[in-house]
């Protein structure tokens, strides 16, 4: 089977015969396996697209074209950001935040089409809608825009969680515009898209339980959460990919209350286990975990080690595994390491 062939079996509620591969958020790891820049995965659409192609065939992954950063937003929405260019940079940092004083929030605009990173990510996914390979089940995705995150992203993290507890009153309303101007750039977006080859994502970096507790999760965050969902499946969109990133334990049970499709892609990080992931989404497909300071740091026995493990997990799932490093595939990660993961996989990873 194909990559392409081997997650449609899983979308169509099959077992393939090789459990799929497909790395998170792989784009920074791309452009410096192409011998580029980490910058050139944030502003140079072209290159980024055809090193993430070029990656996935070299390492036999399936291929989804993606691009972005965990802190999109700050920028759009009238910050500053500084791309990687340290030894230590993985991502775009954001340097002033576009909500410096309270009032801020009320005068507030959706940002237009040519804020920020919006032209790189449209030539993107232009390019990315062109074709669609045999690695490829989806070209194209679209976002449920949860208003959590992107509300952390302009206010800043530490201040808007500061929020929560001394101002909840402003945190609602501006996750509930957020959300709202959310849900209506979706239709928008559905009406250019169109559902084939479409994957909806949505995800939780900044709602993990390392930073708010259930409760807050179960007030703040599940409710945009569900909205966006549930017009995604409205607009026809069959399934979503969320990345449930960091430690989530306590939230899963106000995860498993969204719908993320028929099935959904559910993808935990190295603190989640596979089966306890498994127990709470029982009709969806699951992905994950390999912890990626492995893949950074290990040595390629370990990592080789760690990976099979992972597999053994996953193999034993009913309702389908695709594996995949638990957060984004490190930009700087040794390819010796990253082979290793792969040929992981490629051994222990067939059914019988």
């Amino acid at each position: 089977m194909t990559e392409r062939e081997r997650i449609e079996a899983l979308l169509n509620r099959k077992k393939p015969d090789r459990i799929p591969i497909w790395p998170f958020a792989a784009h920074g790891f791309a452009v410096i396996y192409d011998n580029l820049s980490l910058a050139d995965a944030y502003t140079n659409p072209e290159a980024c697209y055809h090193a993430q192609r070029r990656m996935c065939r070299d390492f036999g992954w399936v291929f989804i074209p993606w691009i972005g950063y965990a802190s999109m937003g700050a920028w759009e929405f009238g910050g500053d950001i500084r791309l990687p260019s340290g030894e230590y940079d993985q991502a775009p940092m954001v340097t002033r935040y576009p909500i410096e004083k309270d009032d801020d929030v009320y005068n507030l605009k959706w940002p237009g089409p040519d804020s920020g990173f919006f032209p790189v990510a449209r030539k993107f996914a232009e390019l990315a809608r062109k074709e669609r390979l045999d690695n490829e089940p989806f070209n194209a995705s679209i976002s449920s825009g949860a208003g959590f995150g992107l509300a952390c992203n302009i206010v800043g993290l530490d201040r808007f969680l500061k929020w929560l507890i001394k101002k909840p009153g402003l945190a609602h309303y501006l996750i509930n515009t957020l959300s709202e101007w959310g849900l209506e750039r979706l239709s928008q977006q559905a009406k250019s898209l169109g559902t084939d080859g479409v994957l909806g994502f949505s995800g939780g970096a900044t709602s993990s339980n390392y930073l708010i507790s259930p409760r807050q999760f179960e007030e703040f965050v599940l409710p945009s959460l569900k909205s966006g969902e549930k017009e995604l499946r409205a607009l026809g969109y069959r399934t979503t990919y969320v990345h449930i990133c960091g430690e989530h334990n306590a939230n899963l049970p106000y995860w498993s209350q969204i719908d993320f499709g028929d099935p959904g892609i559910i993808g935990v990080g190295h603190e989640v286990k596979l089966k306890t992931a498994a127990k709470y989404f029982p009709n969806d497909i699951i992905l994950g975990n390999l912890e990626p300071a492995i893949v950074q740091t290990g040595t390629p026995e370990e990592v080789y080690e760690a990976t099979r493990e992972v597999v053994e997990e996953g193999k034993q799932l009913s309702n389908g595994y695709i594996f995949s490093t638990g957060c984004d595939l490190p930009p700087r990660a040794p390819v010796e390491n990253v082979r290793m993961m792969t040929k992981a996989v490629n051994d222990f990873g067939w059914y019988e």
